[in-house]
């Protein structure tokens, strides 16, 4: 069982850092047991399970290791952890901002390094509310996964890119999802290798090469490579929610429109992803006027 520590540079948050690569309570492939984050995922050497632990004697993060995909994972913990990340950077230019920028210090930028394990469950999210995606998710991962490596066996490792082509489609359709997103998972699944290749490309080549493939758009395609690159300027565009928690948050008014939370969020280029995610950090939000949109359950039809 190989390990690894990296200490941080400076104040660190272990849980909001990585917190954002969890899809949802129930998560078969991350999970947070005694303080510990545990996550199983599927390298290019194949399956791993890292378990992380924060360290508050001397304020390293400590890292063991399981599966053949153990090296892969331990040789990119400091990248996982955010050290590529630069959060000094970034100038605070909104009261609210500042005080959620000084109260989350410690929180980083994750970079994974794989696009599939952050793709799929994007596409997943595509029109739908978390719940239902996460459920999604859930049930994919547990019917069609496999254990995890390691002494957790509550923990899966989703399927290999030819596991994600050969679901049929009455299990998709079991686990709520439409041909729509189906259909872009498989393809995303057969152009695995020339997808994976993003994760080492720059911010606007990633993004093209993920928006090349049918059924990906530039939400999809923010919200993977927040997570594979850590890249603070992947703003999510086309979402339902972003738009008005964020001109709730700096100006009060509601109904904020994309076009809108760009002019706002314009003093940030570059940055703009890490202010948004500030933003959400400080809780500000609009009070809700209607009742939580009804999660849909298409198994049912």
């Amino acid at each position: 069982m190989p390990t690894r520590t990296w200490v941080p540079p400076g104040p660190y948050d272990l849980h909001r850092t990585l917190g954002v690569l969890g899809r949802g309570p129930g998560d078969p492939a991350f999970a947070v047991r005694g303080g510990e984050i545990w996550r199983a995922s599927r390298t290019p050497p194949g399956p791993g399970t890292l378990r992380l632990a924060a360290r508050p004697a001397d304020g390293a993060v400590a890292a063991e290791a399981w599966g053949p995909g153990a090296d892969w994972l331990l040789e990119r913990l400091p990248a996982l952890l955010g050290a590529d990340d630069a959060p000094e950077a970034f100038t605070p230019r909104h009261r609210l901002v500042h005080a959620a920028h000084r109260r989350h210090r410690g929180v980083r930028l994750a970079r994974t390094g794989l696009v599939l394990e952050s793709l799929i469950p994007s596409v997943l999210e595509q029109k739908v509310t978390s719940d239902e995606a996460y459920r999604a998710w859930r049930l994919l991962l547990r019917r069609h996964g496999e254990p995890a490596p390691g002494p957790w066996d509550r923990l899966r490792v989703m399927p290999d890119p030819r596991g994600w082509a050969l679901i049929p489609s009455w299990e998709w359709h079991r686990a709520g999802i439409d041909a729509k997103r189906s259909d872009t998972i498989v393809r995303a699944a057969r152009a695995a290798r020339r997808l994976e290749e993003a994760a080492a490309m720059d911010l606007a080549d990633a993004t093209r090469r993920l928006c090349a493939l049918p059924g990906i758009g530039p939400w999809t395609a923010a919200e993977t490579l927040q997570r594979v690159l850590g890249a603070p300027d992947a703003l999510t565009l086309g979402d339902l929610h972003l738009p008005k928690i964020i001109g709730y948050a700096l100006t009060g008014r509601r109904g904020t429109t994309d076009a809108e939370m760009l002019d706002l969020l314009a003093p940030y280029e570059g940055q703009r992803h890490r202010a948004a995610r500030l933003i959400l950090l400080s809780g500000t939000v609009p009070p809700r006027r209607a009742p939580r949109f009804p999660v849909g359950d298409i198994a049912r039809l």
